[in-house]
């Protein structure tokens, strides 16, 4: 990466006050038995990850803590899964229980 690309970088990470978001983002402790992949955030999400269920089934999830990805009524930020339900899941980002009832249901059709 050259300096002009870190500068910019840098330049996007303040702005949209990443190390203030640090503190925001809740603890989530997972089953033992999922397999977590942490991805890069790409598309304006905050944080992205994808689970791998026991039974091999995958889930994609991210954080948008500008709704800059989609729209959640008076919740913002918020948690997206997919699949859910043959859709998306959506829960605030406090819900915590919430996310993992979404990512650990395999109910889903993709």
């Amino acid at each position: 990466m050259n300096l002009d690309e870190l500068n910019l970088r840098y330049q996007v990470e303040k702005e949209q006050k990443w190390l203030d978001e640090i503190k925001v983002i809740p603890f989530i402790q997972f089953p033992a038995d999922w397999k977590i992949q942490v991805i890069p955030p790409f598309g304006d999400a905050v944080v992205r990850f994808r689970v791998q269920l026991p039974s091999g089934k995958e889930k994609s999830v991210y954080l948008d803590h500008r709704e800059s990805l989609g729209i959640y009524g008076d919740i913002e930020p918020y948690w997206e899964v997919y699949p859910y339900n043959g859709d998306v899941g959506r829960c605030g980002r406090e819900e915590i229980d919430k996310l993992l009832e979404y990512i650990g249901d395999e109910g889903d059709e993709e």
